[in-house]
């Protein structure tokens, strides 16, 4: 096999607060932000992120054309639309060029596709309709709307 096939799980749209700057660290810039909520929505499973979790953002310096790199260390809980809980967590990463992520970080509508904007998800659930996410490795494509980040989803099968 030397494709990667996915199956499309769902679109994500998550609510965050200000950021509790924790400062500089080994690596670059330490950001915790709280996760207030969001919504999500696909053909196997829909709901509402609940307000519980945090993004402990990473912001490395910038190196050379690129301006720097957010590294993203995200844990959230959804719960579906039929009452179902599901931990998700992912790490990720958005970087592009100088000028893009200074608009990013202000607060511009930018074009997703002038910047990389990637996560691995996995999942946790102990509800049986729900079992099949505990086995499987799911990637995300990320924008950064000035509303908060959005994903499309989709199953590495």
């Amino acid at each position: 096999m030397d494709k990667i096939a996915t199956e499309y799980l769902f679109e994500i749209a998550l609510a965050v607060g200000a950021p509790a700057v924790i400062g500089a660290v080994t690596g670059g810039e330490r950001r915790v932000v709280p996760i207030l909520g969001g919504m999500f929505s696909g053909p196997r499973l829909s709901g509402k992120v609940l307000p519980i979790g945090e993004d402990a953002l990473l912001i490395e310096p910038s190196q050379g054309h690129m301006g720097g790199r957010t590294r993203l260390d995200v844990r959230i809980v959804l719960e579906t639309d039929d009452g179902a809980a599901i931990y998700a967590q992912y790490r990720g990463l958005r970087t592009g060029p100088a000028e893009v992520m200074a608009q990013l970080a202000a607060g511009a509508e930018v074009d997703p596709a002038a910047y990389y904007f990637r996560t691995a998800l996995t999942f946790e659930t102990g509800a049986a309709r729900y079992s099949w996410l505990n086995d499987l490795l799911a990637i995300g494509i990320g924008r950064r709307p000035p509303s908060g980040p959005v994903y499309r989803v989709f199953a590495v099968l």
